[in-house]
């Protein structure tokens, strides 16, 4: 999560902005835009560039300056980055040979003086060879297909080689991929494909597979290799290009300029997804779903350049630019054949907001006691704030505590009498912001402490004591809420104030500070993109880390995300839990007899719950398939396996819908929704419902409006 902390006290943790997310990857994005394609010609020899040996010199500095864990980059750290790198561009160990591997054994400990000096041609040598064995291995696969595989053949097909050696020789190679090719024939087979089908499906498959690599870029190669250094540090630092610093920054402001339209790549077309409502497509009318765009022009009479087989982000980054200019489309529309009557629209560009990843609330009612009782829930998705609008003194930036506080004195009004914090998912954003939302439940005091690179303690005040809600509070998580998150959930609980439940949170303790790595030469500033490293570790206000050990819940329930697959205690490279001392801090309520009637409540209520029943047997098939790791390429076996698995899921569903007197499903085509996915917020609805009615809560003055709202 990435959050603006101002100056003043703030003396050890100054650099422009503090980042504290999960390290879950950043989706490539939506909508709008990236910059003016210098399309890559086919088989285009990579090579580093000035920049990027200046740029390797800089990361370097700053990670021998900045980072927690103050590991020299040495021999040591060399092989670990050679290891990494070879598995983020090879990790099923399908395309390097064993020899390819024994080759690049003589970079293990010279990576360590390559990146000081400067010099990071080792990685394009080594890139070089994967596009080499890559172009080859689609070439292969093509080939398969001239004849249609045996699917009576009992024979397996092992596709989880993270730890298998590299294939020996060509014959281990070609045995390894007839197996890939059947099994992925055999899917499309299975689905009702005939074979002609099949080998038209698969070989535009295989081929924009070799098309995508022939249009890799020194920025990817030089991307990978730097993550493939700060990665061998900890799991949460990384290096962004020029291109994904700019998507990494509109996921934490929650807004972009451009157009507003999510895209994806479809056959060599850049297709429309959705448009984004309150963008300039969407009040134009003039762009719909499935349209697929053909040439983008800039300006009234700019050239319109056939964007036809180009990346996605370079298109992305041709429609998106500042807001008040103007930008053409051509459009082959949604259903229509190529080759079809193309027509061509223009937009001004103006600022989107991303409003579906922001919070938002709803309302629940439960019978208690013979009344109903209203439930409020806001969902948290992340931890935003636009920074830039903000920092430009905006009264009406956006933000989750800003959002959050509206949504609350709306949830007011409409009666809620307790409130859901729902942060499932919620993988961190902007740490102020975790600090100034914790602030709006709590009177005052520390929130959050953090102990940087010299050992050196800071404790986090909440910004503005006074307390907007002082009502029962319900925090809901599971293992994929981390960082940001975690403060919160930790800080709600160590006060008191409400009540934690779901799934122990990810583990995520560590403060990274973002680093933009732009510099001026000639009167230029050129973008060199952004390093995000680990400069320290938060602390709860008791001195316990979430740091590998995240935060546990008041009142666990069950969930279908695998602790033992996800989670900082599954990383390599994570930094150890340990302990400061505690900060100074007044506890608000004792919630410890509460939770033990309304856990009874719980258990009472789940035991025979058919909704807890179909949610354990659901986890039950689901761990079956994660312990997988071979498939048979037998059609026989295959679709046997299948029918039982979807007779054994159609049995759940029906056996769940019975107990809710729905009439039962003829098959999981008539499935229409996740039937696990309400569950968990159901319990914890009437867990929330429970909480209200025990006890009186203080409502906190509601006129101690923390943070003026945008009129």
């Amino acid at each position: 999560m990435i959050t603006n902390r101002p100056l003043a006290g703030r003396s050890r943790w100054i650099s422009a902005i503090i980042v504290c997310v999960s390290g879950v990857g950043l989706a490539a994005l939506l909508g709008a835009a990236m910059t003016p394609p210098t399309a890559v010609p086919l088989a285009a020899v990579l090579a580093p560039t000035e920049q990027q040996d200046y740029v390797a010199r800089r990361v370097s500095d700053i990670v021998a300056r900045e980072h927690y864990r103050r590991a020299p980059l040495d021999d040591h750290l060399s092989s670990l980055i050679l290891d990494r790198y070879l598995d983020s561009i090879d990790g099923g160990r399908s395309y390097f040979y064993a020899s390819d591997i024994a080759e690049f054994e003589k970079y293990r400990y010279q990576l360590d003086d390559a990146i000081k000096s400067g010099d990071v041609e080792p990685a394009f040598v080594i890139f070089r060879r994967y596009q080499q064995r890559s172009r080859e291995r689609m070439s292969y696969a093509i080939e398969l297909l001239a004849k249609k595989p045996d699917f009576d053949v009992d024979e397996s097909f092992n596709f989880d080689r993270e730890k298998e050696p590299w294939p020996a020789n060509a014959a281990e190679m070609n045995e390894l991929w007839r197996k890939r090719v059947k099994n992925d024939a055999l899917s499309l087979v299975i689905a009702g494909k005939q074979w002609p089908e099949v080998v038209d499906v698969l070989r535009k498959r295989y081929e924009h597979v070799a098309k995508r690599m022939d249009q890799s870029k020194p920025d990817d190669v030089f991307e990978a290799f730097m993550n493939a250094f700060v990665l061998s540090l900890d799991p949460h630092s990384n290096y962004f290009s020029a291109r994904n610093s700019e998507e990494y920054n509109i996921q934490m402001s929650l807004s972009y300029e451009g157009i507003g339209a999510s895209l994806q790549l479809t056959d060599d077309y850049v297709t429309v997804i959705d448009v984004i409502a309150g963008g300039p497509a969407a009040i134009s009318g003039k762009l719909a779903a499935n349209d697929r765009i053909t040439a983008v022009g800039e300006g009234k009479d700019g050239e319109l350049l056939d964007v036809i087989g180009w990346r996605l982000d370079d298109v992305v980054q041709k429609i998106r630019g500042p807001g008040g200019t103007l930008v053409r489309l051509q459009l082959l529309p949604a259903g229509a054949a190529p080759g079809s009557a193309q027509k061509v629209v223009e937009f001004t560009r103006n600022r989107v907001s991303l409003e579906a990843q922001a919070s938002h609330k709803a309302m629940r009612v439960i019978q208690r006691n013979g009344r109903d009782v209203k439930v409020g829930v806001i969902t948290v998705p992340s931890f935003y704030q636009d920074y830039d609008a903000s920092r430009a003194g905006a009264k009406d930036f956006r933000s989750t505590t800003r959002d959050v506080q509206r949504l609350i004195g709306e949830l007011r009004k409409d009666g809620a009498e307790v409130l859901i914090m729902d942060l499932r998912a919620n993988g961190g954003g902007y740490l102020p912001e975790a600090e100034s939302l914790t602030g709006l439940f709590i009177d005052q005091g520390p929130v959050v402490q953090l102990r940087d690179t010299t050992g050196r303690i800071e404790v986090d005040d909440d910004p503005e004591p006074s307390i907007f809600y002082g009502g029962p509070l319900v925090v809901l998580v599971d293992r994929f809420s981390a960082s940001a998150s975690e403060i919160f959930a930790g800080a709600i609980q160590d006060y008191g104030r409400g009540l934690i439940i779901g799934q122990t949170t990810y583990g995520k303790g560590t403060v990274q500070n973002a680093h933009p790595l732009n510099y001026t030469i000639f009167g230029r500033k050129p973008d060199l993109g952004q390093l995000n490293v680990t400069i320290g570790k938060y602390y709860r206000i008791t001195g316990e880390s979430t740091q590998d050990r995240g935060v546990t819940p008041d009142i666990a329930m069950p969930s279908l995300i695998d602790a033992n697959e996800v989670g900082e205690s599954t990383r390599d490279r994570a930094l150890p839990w340990d302990h400061i001392e505690p900060a100074s801090f007044k506890i608000e309520g004792d919630l410890k007899p509460a939770t033990a009637v309304l856990q009874k409540l719980h258990d009472e209520r789940t035991a025979n719950s058919a909704d807890f029943h179909y949610l354990h047997d659901d986890i039950q098939a689901l761990d079956a398939v994660r312990n997988q790791k071979t498939l048979s390429l037998s059609i026989k076996v295959r679709e046997a396996e299948r029918k039982h698995q979807d007779s054994e899921r159609l049995a759940r569903e029906n056996a769940l819908r019975t107990a809710h007197n729905l009439p039962p499903l003829k098959s999981l085509e008539d499935l229409k929704e996740d039937s696990a996915a309400g569950i968990l917020l159901d319990e914890a609805s009437q867990i929330a419902a429970d909480f209200a009615v025990m006890a009186p809560h203080k409502t906190g003055p509601t006129q101690a409006r923390r943070i003026p709202l945008a009129q």
